[in-house]
């Protein structure tokens, strides 16, 4: 040492001059200062003679060095780092330090845990890269900054951060990111080779030797990060894009979720101020809704708000509210989420753009390729490869189980400003009408499956053979998976006056809604056939769906008094044409209604008039018809009190679906079957005849299983259960506990008969325990 001056290998035998003064073994140290055993001992040794300050600063407060010492010790680390120099070239270098920490980072622990593991494995002279990818404004480089900061004094040789500018219209080129990189490390320029391959064989060379932490933000692909990466060597590297890059091998992947609703409101309060959240604790849980527990338009809605002190939060939130202005308020100075957007729609090509945008149309969260296909124009390959396209560049998020897409909810907003800006009106309607179209006549095709007297030519009716549903199982999966799009096309073709295709449509719908009257929406399918019914002047097909509707309003959503109104109309309509059967079936359902309104005796009346009406009838819809009456009449009978008559009338119900019915399946009498063993169950439990009782319950159960309808088997669950309970067997609990559950699931107002019965069965174990 000379003039005071500190030579450059001086550090490593003070820092070990300090350690064995303190006592404290390598080890200790490391685990003190958060830095590896193995930086620790090749700093000791002289092959890192270096370290950042940081570094520096944690090991003097783990040595316990006083401010003389820890500076002593600063000095003589900066006495090995490499001198700063003067950018030079068009590639010129700099120190590529890591940009500024935010201090309200909030969220991703788990996240920084996983990414902490890998710096064991760089430990061991093991290069380690993650991948951190995903749509525009999840905070990819916020958490990639965070998470270097916090690493930092793992790699005591230099944290690089890089710009790859991947959204620019012209990305950094590797050969230019390496000419920047072997500057930082001290090569100098004219040391520099002139040709890609070189560059990278020196970084690669030069970085084996170091335990560096690398950030290589924002990348365009892999082409431009693989010559980039170390090859040996202690180091680790982040990468952030919004491609996923999965061309990339043997790296780790850092995927980042929307923030949980505590978390966004979290990172808020963080922004704004606690007690300003807390004065407005809904509003906050609202703009966090709004926001769509999206990072970027979190941090946008709060700088908004912290540069207006004095603005209350639910300001904000009305603003937000309403669509058409929600991307408009989300800016604040330079951060727009719109703009965050657009930088990754204008990276796409033609075609992925036009699906992008017209598959904003869609009706439901998700869409299918089917959907896109028919939107965008394309074929449904070519829709399936655009949206893969999408997924990777981060703007759908794809199912985990199924080949659907969907979009983050403001992601969408932006998608449908461009088919205002780009498509239009004429288009965009010719695009709806097209898919409507289509989704009407394969929801038709497809409900087809489950009606008796057409199910042999549905699939030839069918708009796409190729991909046509077979059979019932592919059929009632399609008509669940795109039922907002089949129920949209419904609307569309109704409000457009396409009332033939409504009709059609919903009278194809009538048995399916039976195995599913646990959809809701039967009360808007069945209204709009009933409306179209009468445009077109039709009144034996008004009572039809008026009875369809009066069936959705007593079963699917509970509404008595609207099912006596659908009813009342359907049995005028039916007699103003002379249609018995249909006088019948409105006779019913209004009894149905008149029953649950508690008008019991007019009920009963009506249920005698129209079993008596369908007596006559011949045909086998009219035998169907009257099992369902003499059922639901036996039942109201057994309700009275007189469950010895109603016992009568289920045997006779019994005996005709014994007998068959002409022209019906075996399947489908089946089912009315199983009705008739449910009612002559609940009979005979009425008449306390328990043991009786358990054998055609458990037969109506099991049908109706097989036949996958859970609103029908739950209640056969629910009356099995209340059996079993009365009997003390010992399978009574967990059948109730299972029939309460699905039935709370199935929004079925008999859940609160489980409950009961559930508790009366627990009250009376524990008196009798």
């Amino acid at each position: 040492m000379r003039d005071g001056t500190p030579c450059a290998g001086e550090f490593g035998q003070r820092l070990r001059d300090l350690r064995l003064r303190s006592g404290m073994s390598q080890e200790e140290l490391s685990h003190a200062a958060g830095v590896s055993v193995r930086a620790l001992a090749d700093m000791e040794r002289g092959r890192t003679r270096g370290p950042q300050r940081r570094t520096v600063q944690a090991l003097a407060r783990a040595l316990g060095v006083d401010e003389a010492g820890a500076a002593r010790l600063e000095q003589s680390a900066a006495a090995g780092r490499p001198r700063p120099r003067a950018a030079t070239g068009p590639a010129g270098s700099g120190t590529l330090a890591l940009p500024r920490d935010i201090q309200d980072f909030t969220a991703r622990g788990d996240a920084l845990a996983r990414l902490a593991e890998l710096v064991p494995d760089a430990g061991a002279g093991l290069p380690a890269v993650t991948v951190v990818a995903g749509q525009p404004g999840l905070g990819k480089t916020a958490f990639a900054v965070h998470a270097a900061h916090r690493l930092a004094p793992h790699f005591p040789d230099g944290q690089f951060a890089l710009d790859l500018h991947g959204m620019d219209a012209e990305p950094t080129s590797p050969r230019d990111a390496l000419a920047r990189l072997l500057g930082a490390i001290g090569v100098a320029d004219a040391a520099i080779p002139s040709g890609t391959d070189d560059r990278a064989g020196l970084w690669r060379s030069l970085a084996g030797e170091r335990r560096l932490l690398l950030l290589l933000d924002n990348a365009a692909g892999e082409f431009q990060v693989e010559p980039l990466l170390p090859g040996t060597g202690a180091s680790l590297t982040i990468i952030t894009s919004r491609q996923a890059l999965a061309g990339l091998e043997s790296v780790h992947r850092t995927d980042l979720a929307l923030l949980r609703r505590e978390e966004t409101v979290e990172l808020l309060s963080r922004i704004i101020g606690p007690d300003r959240v807390g004065a407005e604790a809904q509003a906050a849980r609202d703009l966090a809704d709004l926001c769509g527990h999206l990072p970027l338009a979190v941090r946008i809605a709060g700088q908004r708000l912290l540069s207006r002190p004095h603005e209350r939060l639910g300001k904000l939130v009305a603003r937000l509210a309403t669509e058409a202005r929600r991307l408009d308020a989300l800016q604040a100075g330079s951060l727009r989420v719109r703009a965050a957007f657009a930088l990754s729609y204008r990276q796409l090509p033609p075609r992925s753009q036009t699906l992008l945008r017209r598959a904003a149309l869609a009706a439901g969260a998700d869409f299918s390729p089917e959907t896109g296909a028919l939107l965008a124009g394309l074929t449904c390959d070519e829709a399936a490869a655009c949206a893969e396209e999408l997924t990777d560049a981060g703007l759908l998020q794809s199912d985990p189980a199924g080949e659907r897409y969907r979009f983050h909810d403001l992601l969408r907003l932006y998608a449908a400003e461009q088919i205002d800006a780009e498509d239009g009106p004429e288009v965009r309607d010719a695009a709806l009408d097209r898919t409507a179209l289509w989704m009407l006549r394969r929801a038709t095709a497809a409900a087809l499956h489950f009606d008796v007297d057409h199910e042999q030519t549905a699939s030839r009716s069918d708009p796409g053979p190729d991909t046509a549903p077979i059979g019932r199982e592919e059929a009632r999966a399609w008509l669940e998976a795109e039922r907002a799009e089949w129920l949209a096309a419904l609307r569309r073709a109704h409000a457009t006056g396409r009332h033939r295709q409504v009709l059609d449509a919903a009278q194809a719908m009538h048995w399916f809604s039976d195995l599913n009257q646990h959809w809701e929406q039967w009360v808007e399918v069945f209204r709009q056939s009933a409306d179209s019914a009468r445009a077109l002047g039709s009144r034996q097909e008004e009572a039809v769906h008026l009875n369809y509707l009066a069936w959705a309003y007593n079963l699917c959503v509970h509404d008595p008094r609207a099912a006596l109104t659908a009813a009342d109309s359907a049995l005028a309509a039916a007699r103003e044409c002379g249609d018995g059967l249909q006088q019948g079936w409105a006779l019913g359902y209004g009894a149905g209604a008149l029953h649950r309104l508690g008008r019991t005796e007019e009920a009963q009346e009506r249920l005698r008039d129209s079993a008596r009406c369908l007596a006559s009838q011949e045909s086998p819809h009219g035998r169907l018809a009257e099992l369902t009456i003499l059922n639901s009449l036996g039942t109201l009978l057994r309700q009275t009190g007189r469950a010895a008559e109603a016992l009568e009338i289920h045997r006779r119900s019994e005996r005709i679906c014994r007998a068959g019915i002409p022209g019906r399946t075996v399947e489908v009498v089946g089912l009315y079957h199983a009705v008739a063993r449910q009612q002559i169950g609940n009979d005979l439990a009425a008449l306390e005849r328990w043991h009786e009782a358990e054998a055609p319950l458990r037969q109506a159960l099991a049908a109706f299983d097989a036949a996958q309808m859970p609103a029908w088997s739950e209640q056969a669950r629910l009356d099995l259960g209340r059996v079993l309970g009365a009997t003390g067997h010992p399978e009574a609990r967990a059948t109730l506990l299972a029939a309460r559950d699905a039935l709370v699931a199935l929004r079925d107002p008999r859940q609160v008969e489980a409950a009961e019965a559930l508790a009366a069965l627990d009250a009376n174990g524990a008196c009798t325990g």
